[in-house]
């Protein structure tokens, strides 16, 4: 078939030469496209002006489904549009039929069954969108008499007329452009696939640019996977993507966190895992996951099979160089390290797999395996930044796991042979000075751990006997180092200024609460950090001293010997202060010291562990506190929790739906929300975790603060008095500018700095 477009006689000579200029232009980027998705997407613009049109859809043929589709962007994210090759569409009968449609108005039944009698319109489009069809001009793309696709132009800016013969015309042109086009790239899709296919038809690289790579690859001695990533940018995650397409499987980068499978490359050889580029990784549902470079490779998979002595294997693909990365942290140790694997295979040759004598209060580097093997946990979990180390032996001959706990989450760090639980229980027992015969009560203790640089790290030890006669141990690593800066605590401006004005005031109670672990002491030595000058004598109580300053005389309480809170506050008071920070006030007794202390012209802090501000105010008094004292000595109190922050390297954004926007709407209080004028459209956008290498494919690095700052303002200090209930508290709170902990959570939300599931962990409301 063919059109030519004829310009009409009566239209100015500017008007021909834009429209021929126009056209033309979009001939040279059709043909200069490097792929369909290209064409399908970045050529609607210049369509668009050249018709004067409100929407430009191109389909392609897709012969094996009998359908039609295209592709859009939707935010970031390429997204898919399919419909039959039928009647029951206006793309779909052009496809169908091969006719061109050009109809004035959508809708009009009449003119549809004019021009067949089973035409429809599929108005789905327009229910979801809010948009209404009129004018519809589609066009078959043909390659000689090959139907290639469908060119669909929809809705005239100007007049209510269908399109005129000229833009027929200059439809049929288009689409002749695009039937060579399209033919072009399906001769070259159909040619002997590669495992780089992907990064071509995604226009990352050409097909002459690729041809040139392997050549100049071979040439330079460098792997065409590395040349690649060197050469033309191309990104890890794009090759692992583009072999994810080719060898239809997983594709597995380095992670040097990946746990040892002891079990399964116990009988392997090192070597020939090299020469062969394949490894064992894991064992899930009694499949093992092997990865290597070619998961195609039927003859080197029977190999795999034979030496593993199962068919029950499952394959991943890795580049040649992370394969061995891989194979090096199973089985080889580095000049001044050794690997876990390593410890392990020295722990067999071992007939005394630990030492016995008497830990000292400093613990250092030994000879001895087992020594390593738990000097080395303690290091790696320091590096990773973990907070608690979990030993979790297990019933009859299951190995042992150990999991580290990071930004607040365990996952699982390194299993050993059950054989060595014993051994492994004993060895951190002598190192926290405790008794090793005692193994059915729970014990406590600390370790003070010497690294090799000779920074030490102080651990918290605790032992519990589980089922089954075994002890598990948890080892809470202290945080030592500088006193985080208020200003980077990441409070809200509301909530920053009016902190400074509380622990500004001469006397009065302030309390942090939230539960263990959300971060209270940490906000106390910040507070206490920014008063702290040589005119104000300040006296803590903590259990345990974790961080330290200069300027404050802290002291570590001994409940064993009676020494609790409440002596070292009584002990404070006969001490000339100015302000007193206790750890905790877990009774009534050092509740009302604390509140004595702040009515004597003292500046009192402390924490508690309650779920809300308003709900802390309601525990004291029902300690038996007397409100009126309480009242007066009340300046304020913030409530906070730890959220897990997203990875500010792999974040992306997304358009979220408008159920998620309703809920989130909901838990801030529609009424308060609506004020923050974020209305729900295309521009709302949240961001979400993806996973990189930087944050171990998790999408989650670090944590930071939410906090609901409650003031002790005159109003509500009378309903301290009379005792009012937490709801009460709350909503006065509220009326006076608290944020709660939850709104807190989706201001950051809507902010970038997390997302509203990791919120929904922290906060209840």
């Amino acid at each position: 078939m063919s059109f030519q477009f004829k310009p009409d006689s009566t239209a100015s000579l500017d008007e021909k030469l834009r429209i021929r200029k126009n056209l033309q232009e979009i001939t040279n980027r059709i043909h200069a496209a490097k792929n369909i998705p290209q064409i399908l997407v970045d050529l609607k613009e210049g369509i668009l002006n050249l018709f004067n049109a409100q929407s430009c859809t191109i389909y392609v043929i897709d012969k094996i489904h009998n359908e039609i589709y295209s592709m859009f962007l939707a935010g970031t994210q390429l997204k898919e549009i399919r419909l039959p090759i039928s009647n029951q569409s206006i793309a779909g009968y052009a496809a169908n039929t091969y006719n061109i449609v050009n109809i004035s108005d959508a809708y009009n039944q009449k003119e549809l069954k004019a021009l067949d009698f089973e035409l429809t319109f599929d108005d789905s489009w327009d229910k979801k969108s809010g948009y209404r069809t009129k004018q519809i001009l589609a066009a078959p793309i043909f390659y000689e008499d090959q139907i290639m696709g469908v060119i669909q132009i929809l809705n005239r800016k100007f007049g209510d007329e269908k399109f005129s013969e000229e833009e027929v015309g200059l439809a049929v042109e288009i689409a002749e452009v695009l039937g060579v086009a399209f033919y072009n790239q399906h001769r070259f899709q159909n040619r002997r696939k590669t495992r780089f296919d992907f990064l071509i038809t995604r226009g990352l690289i050409g097909e002459d640019e690729m041809d040139a790579a392997w050549s100049e690859a071979r040439e330079q001695k460098e792997s065409i996977e590395h040349y690649l990533m060197r050469k033309y940018r191309i990104s890890k995650d794009d090759i692992g993507h583009s072999y994810e397409d080719f060898y239809r499987c997983r594709f597995i980068p380095f992670n040097e966190k990946t746990v040892i499978p002891g079990d399964l490359i116990k009988n392997l050889k090192k070597d020939y895992l090299r020469r062969e580029l394949w490894v064992p990784l894991e064992k899930i549902d009694n499949y093992i996951h092997v990865i290597m470079d070619d998961p195609n490779n039927i003859l080197k998979r029977d190999a795999i099979e034979n030496l593993l002595k199962t068919k029950k294997v499952k394959y991943d693909v890795a580049l040649p160089d992370d394969i061995l990365k891989f194979i090096n942290l199973f089985f080889q140790a580095s000049d001044d390290e050794h690997t876990f694997s390593d410890l392990l295979g020295r722990l067999d040759e071992d007939d005394s797999p630990f030492d016995d004598e008497e830990g000292s209060d400093v613990v250092t580097e030994s000879d001895s395996v087992i020594m390593q093997l738990v000097n080395k946990i303690i290091n790696d979990a320091h590096a990773r930044r973990a907070s608690d180390i979990h030993v979790e032996p297990n019933v009859g001959k299951k190995n042992v796991e150990i999991r580290f706990r990071v930004d607040g989450d365990c996952s699982l760090y390194q299993t050993v042979p059950f054989s060595y639980r014993a051994a492994i229980i004993s060895r951190i027992k002598i190192m926290s000075n405790l008794d090793i015969t005692v193994k059915r009560l729970p014990q406590d203790g600390k370790i003070k751990f010497r690294r090799a640089g000779g920074s030490e790290i102080e651990l918290r030890v605790a032992t519990i006997p589980t089922q089954g006669g075994v002890e598990d141990v948890v080892m809470r690593i202290l945080a030592k180092g500088e006193t985080m800066p208020l200003e980077d605590m990441a409070l809200l401006k509301r909530n920053y200024t009016e902190l400074l004005g509380l622990i500004s005031k001469p006397y009065g109670m302030i309390l942090v609460v939230g539960p263990t672990g959300s971060g209270k002491t940490t906000t106390l030595h910040a507070a206490l950090h920014h008063i702290n000058r040589p005119d104000r004598k300040i006296w803590t109580a903590e259990d345990p001293v974790e961080i330290t300053q200069y300027g404050l005389r802290q002291v570590q309480v001994q409940p064993k010997i009676g020494f609790d809170f409440a002596a070292a506050m009584r002990s404070f008071l006969r001490a000339d202060p100015d302000i007193i920070m206790v750890g905790e006030m877990r009774d009534f007794e050092t509740a009302k010291i604390g509140v004595e202390a702040s009515l004597t012209g003292h500046l009192v802090f402390s924490t508690l562990h309650t779920n809300s501000a308003p709900e802390t105010i309601v525990r004291l008094l029902d300690m038996g506190i007397d409100p009126l004292n309480f009242a007066d000595a009340l300046l304020g109190i913030l409530a906070q929790r730890l959220v897990r922050t997203l990875c500010p390297s792999c974040k992306e954004l997304h358009q979220p739906t408008k159920e998620e926007y309703e809920e989130i709407a909901e838990s801030y209080g529609v009424e308060a929300f609506s004020a923050l004028g974020v209305p729900y459209n295309k521009d709302f956008k949240l961001y979400r975790p993806k996973g990189c290498d930087l944050c171990d494919r998790t999408g989650y690095k670090g944590r930071m603060g939410l906090h609901e700052l409650l003031l002790a303002s005159d109003s509500i200090k009378r309903m301290v008095q009379k005792h009012e209930t937490v709801e009460v508290l709350r909503n006065q709170a509220a009326s006076e500018g608290m944020t709660t902990l939850l709104q807190d959570g989706i201001l950051k939300v809507l902010k970038g700095f997390t997302d509203f599931k990791q919120v929904r962990r922290v906060c209840i409301k």
